[in-house]
């Protein structure tokens, strides 16, 4: 405890340097591809159809080819940060994912070039994420873990709220060309010399004299109980929230609701999921990880149930607990990682975590597709169906062994964590 004590003593001041960190990695994921894919793309699908007479299912096709891309290379992307270090990782994928992004202001009428630079962008945009930063932000913190972390995700947070806009502005007002390499331009002048100046781990240790024991540790990691259960509801709880969010404001309008009702709607799940990432960073640091979990999943299940009643306050509340939920998520999966298995594989678990997320996101919208298109509407039943995931993911969190039970059965992830996240004085 009075290590403990220490750490919160010297991690709660403002002159602590893991601070300047963990302002890096904000604004890095700020302009990062969080933000700039998933929050851009639809602005400018009536730009690029109109330009080149594309049809609105072919153009969608790209998102799908850089989810796709995201997904096979998070583990990739989580073996690479682990080996070389954050900031040798993090630069180059900056570097391209600026670029490719900005190099759609060139594009022609051509769509496979289109799709290929997409793909380019899901090469390099995890190196450009929340997954890419959390490994150097969690060697400066152990007390005070929780917090940095929620504030690393809450780059995306803000982002998401005012990036579309500043490109809706530019779009109206200087064309899409200049609006995609503004913003690819954008991510190269904040992220680069922020990560490049700011971004390290606290320890000194070669990451690279690290390798031998990352790879002998991995394996009982990937297939420890633990895991398995935070994998699964990982999963799980993808499912639910992608399958409602990517239907959400269709939800809406179906039963007579206004288009700007539903966009309002829209907005509340990114401004709560923000206030979510903030508060379950706080949580963290108070609360056994897991247990929080369960409450922030079970907030999902009340939403989804919520949503399935035909009212504007209902869809209003609903969007509250689905953003709050959504961004307390993003931060218990690295802060559990690190607590159970400490810093060495973290980035390359961590990795495969986004590959089970990115699964979920892909079986999701599905099954709400399937649904309509087999019943054509949403039935009341068939929404609160898709609460069913989120609760199996919550009764797998009550299932997760406690930090201490999982260091004694593997003898040393705890003792890790600890020797790796505390920087000597």
């Amino acid at each position: 405890m009075a290590r403990i004590s220490l750490d919160q003593k010297r991690e709660s001041a403002l002159a602590y340097p893991g601070w300047r960190v963990v302002g890096a990695a904000f604004f890095g994921v700020m302009c990062g591809y969080s933000v700039l894919i998933p929050y851009t793309f639809s602005l400018f699908l009536n730009p690029l159809d109109a330009a080149f007479g594309w049809r609105r299912d072919q153009t969608a096709m790209a998102m799908g080819c850089v989810a796709i891309t995201v997904a096979l290379c998070s583990p990739i992307m989580g073996h690479l940060l682990d080996r070389y270090g954050p900031r040798r990782t993090i630069l180059p994928c900056l570097f391209v994912f600026g670029v490719s992004f900005a190099s759609l202001s060139l594009q022609t009428a051509s769509l496979p070039r289109f799709y290929a630079t997409f793909v380019l962008l899901g090469l390099a945009g995890n190196g450009t994420t929340q997954l890419a930063y959390s490994r150097a932000v969690s060697t400066w913190f152990f007390a005070r873990r929780g917090v940095a972390l929620s504030l690393v995700a809450s780059g995306a947070g803000v982002g998401a709220m005012a990036l579309p806009v500043f490109a809706a502005w530019l779009l109206r007002t200087e064309g899409w060309r200049a609006t995609y390499a503004v913003l690819g331009l954008f991510a190269l002048a904040i992220g680069f010399p922020l990560t490049l100046l700011l971004v390290r781990e606290s320890n000194g240790r070669s990451i690279a004299r690290q390798a031998s024991a990352e790879s002998m540790r991995l394996l009982p990691s990937a297939v420890s109980r633990p895991y398995r259960l935070l994998i699964l509801a990982v999963f799980l709880y993808s499912v639910s929230f992608n399958g409602i969010i990517s239907q959400f404001s269709v939800l809406l309008t179906d039963r007579g609701l206004s288009l700007s009702t539903s966009a309002r709607a829209l907005s509340v799940i990114g401004f709560f999921g923000l206030a979510g990432r903030l508060v379950t960073g706080y949580l963290l640091d108070k609360f056994f990880a897991a247990r929080v979990s369960v409450v922030l999943l079970l907030t999902t299940v009340a939403g989804v149930l919520l949503l399935s009643r035909n009212s504007v306050s209902s869809a209003f509340f609903s969007a509250a607990m689905l953003g709050f939920s959504a961004g307390g998520e993003s931060d218990i999966t690295p802060y559990l990682l690190s607590r159970y298995f400490g810093l060495r594989s973290f980035s390359t678990l961590y990795g495969l975590a986004w590959t089970a997320f990115a699964l979920g996101t892909a079986v999701g919208p599905v099954l709400m597709g399937r649904l309509y298109a087999s019943v054509g509407s949403y039935p009341v039943c068939g929404v609160r169906l898709a609460a069913i995931p989120a609760l199996l993911s919550s009764i797998l969190m009550l299932m997760m062994p406690t930090f201490q039970e999982h260091s004694h059965a593997d003898g040393s992830s705890l003792i890790d964590s600890l020797n790796l996240a505390v920087p000597k004085s």
